[in-house]
């Protein structure tokens, strides 16, 4: 656990912000002929100082020297070889695994795809279509004739056909008999599932209809109408008369009125508000969004420019509202958007067709090979055991290739073994389709984890930062270490050096001055408390327990505590004197009477070396750190560019 929260620590102070490959990176020192670039020292002294980070001489000087200090022990550390240790090296690799299961991903797909529906919820956007629907569990058939309709539809609007007119008379969204396709104003991200409707609308101008796009629920041609910057969320309460109420527009009016009398909104909504869910917290609508509330409400919402304004009467399909601004919520900037947006995009279909997506590109630009033939002859001796915990592979033609990536050959055998610890997914298989498709779902599975492994395997080498993370957590491991060995070792289990050191230095290791104290408890006591109390003052603790705890019963309580002046606020407090009393304090609760008593008061004097002892072991080991840079620096040769350090100085 120490060492796992010191390696944590070491990178959050050393970690670099990421490294730009640049034309000319300058060494600005090297430690026994090992460079160490200025991109290097720059990233981690903007990391570590983070807003303090002013590049002046002053500050860059003073983590020049931090960092030189750093490198020192890392050079001790591979001269020792500490890095060829077995356990070393095993703890390594495991941090790389965790930092490579999430790097490749978040680097080629989330990041991406958060950046991009961020930059799209800047905009709203007007959206019509045409659908041609597709039931939920289509078959081939289904699917090609649905196809085939939506690109006729298509060749109409291509040959100049009227897209209101289409949209009115093939569209099997029966809402377009209305609303002509309009689905109204819409944001990224749009839905789980609609994602090539989302990027087909983002894609269009104004007026513009895309090519088909398919979604849960069918094939689309999407138009854009209209765009606007984006609305954000509205903060707000409302009031409600409905329809079916006795005169709703006098009514309305009647409450308008009284509220550019002074009238409070909250006390009318109470009042007279029709919607009970918000009317007895003042007309209390919350936080929404665009397209959550009909488009009439949405805009008069929208429309009022301070917190506090209310509208005028407007009218909606449930009745006559008035509606007040609380607050206001824009698009917040990128950086705390982040969060919010990585969580639904993790959740979306839109994340799996990038992974596929970067899978592809893998697979294309390592020349990747698949041999069909094997796995087809293998797939055809599998039966339905396949698809449950029973089977077992063969092991005939088990070096038999069934593709290959890059320079690496997978064979039938590996795949077998892939299959063998997929066991729960071929069951959950077995519900949904044949063995054939098992199979195939399978191998893609298969093919797909071992291009991301391949990848990972070579993400050193196409991104610069991650390279720049195995380093510092490889040099954060032989710190650690050495560091281990050098000081923090040798500080607590060198016992002869360790007192030698106290004995030099125990002038400042003092107790400042101190009271005894000794805090009584009476239990059911309170009727003798005075007694007591009297009998405290002028006796010791042994004769006070000795007079009152008697056949068994214990009515007094005493804790006695030794404390130094400035430890304890209530202690402090007391007359520093012996034989000092404190109030009698009463606990209702508990039914119990608690005071104190100062019984002597202890003036400054050196703490033995058990007493300070922790102090003791920090400070040696301060001590043995300092010795050991000392002797790090005669031991290697430390060389500063001082123009290139000059060049960094901004102030």
């Amino acid at each position: 656990m120490i060492k796992q929260f010191a390696l944590f620590l070491f990178v959050a102070l050393f970690l670099p912000l990421g490294i730009n490959a640049q034309n000319e990176d300058p060494v600005l020192f090297s430690v026994k002929n090992n460079p160490v670039h200025a991109s290097e020292f720059l990233y981690i002294y903007s990391k570590t100082n983070r807003d303090k980070a002013d590049f002046s001489k002053a500050s860059l000087e003073e983590y020049l020297d931090l960092y030189t200090k750093f490198k020192l022990k890392v050079q001790r550390a591979k001269d020792m070889r500490l890095d060829t240790i077995p356990a070393l090296q095993k703890e390594l690799a495991g941090y790389r695994k965790q930092l490579a299961d999430s790097y490749l991903l978040d680097k080629e797909v989330t990041e991406k795809l958060i950046k991009e529906a961020y930059d799209r919820s800047l905009k709203d956007i007007s959206v019509s279509h045409i659908m041609v629907a597709l039931k939920k569990n289509p078959t081939p058939q289904d699917t090609a004739t649905a196809y085939k309709r939506i690109m006729q539809i298509k060749a109409k609007l291509d040959g100049g056909s009227d897209f209101v007119k289409v949209a009115k008379s093939l569209s099997d969204d029966k809402s377009a008999a209305t609303n002509n396709g309009s689905l109204g104003y819409f944001t990224s991200p749009f839905p789980n599932g609609f994602y090539d409707f989302e990027t087909a609308a983002y894609n269009l101008k104004k007026e513009q209809y895309s090519n088909p796009v398919r979604t849960p629920i069918g094939y689309h041609i999407v138009r854009v109408d209209n765009t606007r910057p984006a609305r954000g969320e509205m903060e707000a309460a409302h009031i409600l008369i409905r329809h079916k109420s006795q005169n709703p527009k006098a009514t309305i009016d009647s409450i308008y009125q009284l509220l550019e009398g002074g009238q409070k909104f909250e006390d009318l909504a109470k009042i007279y508000s029709a919607d009970k869910k918000t009317a007895a917290k003042g007309g209390y609508v919350g936080f929404f969004g665009i397209s959550k509330y009909e488009k009439a409400f949405e805009d008069a919402a929208f429309a009022l420019t301070k917190d506090g304004a209310y509208s005028k009467p407007i009218k909606t399909l449930a009745g006559f509202h008035i509606i007040k601004r609380i607050s206001r919520k824009t698009i917040p900037a990128y950086d705390q958007a982040k969060a919010r947006l990585k969580a639904k995009i993790q959740k979306d279909s839109r994340f799996d067709l990038a992974k596929a997506a970067m899978v592809n590109q893998i697979k294309t630009e390592n020349g990747f090979k698949a041999m069909n033939g094997a796995i087809s002859k293998f797939g055809s001796k599998l039966d339905k055991e396949f698809l449950t915990y029973r089977w077992k592979a063969p092991t005939e033609n088990m070096n038999e290739v069934i593709f290959a990536l890059g320079k690496d050959q997978h064979t039938l055998g590996d795949f077998t073994k892939y299959l063998e610890t997929a066991s729960r997914k071929r069951m959950q298989l077995a519900r949904t389709g044949t063995v054939v498709d098992a199979l195939t779902t399978l191998y893609n599975d298969y093919v797909t984890d071992t291009a991301l492994k391949y990848e990972e395997r070579n993400l050193e080498a196409k991104y610069p930062d991650f390279k720049a993370l195995m380093r510092e957590y490889e040099e954060g491991i032989l710190l650690f270490e050495i560091t281990k060995q050098e000081v923090w070792d040798k500080a607590s289990q060198d016992t002869t050096g360790l007192r030698s050191f106290y004995n030099k230095n125990k002038n400042k290791y003092k107790w400042g001055k101190r009271a005894v104290v000794s805090t009584y408890t009476l239990n059911d006591a309170a009727h003798i408390s005075d007694k007591i109390g009297n009998f405290v003052e002028k006796n010791t603790p042994e004769a006070v327990l000795a007079k009152y705890n008697k056949n068994g019963k214990e009515p007094v309580l005493h804790q006695e505590t030794t404390v130094e002046r400035g430890r304890n606020k209530q202690i402090d407090a007391l007359n520093w004197k012996a034989g000092t009393l404190s109030k009698m304090e009463m606990d209702r609760k508990n039914k119990q009477i608690t005071f104190m008593k100062v019984e002597q008061i202890l003036e400054p004097s050196a703490k033995k070396l058990s007493e300070a002892r922790g102090y003791v072991v920090a400070d040696y080991q301060d001590f043995l750190e300092k010795q050991w840079l000392a002797e790090l620096k005669k031991a290697y040769k430390v060389q500063t560019n001082k123009k290139v350090f000059k060049s960094l100085i901004k102030r």
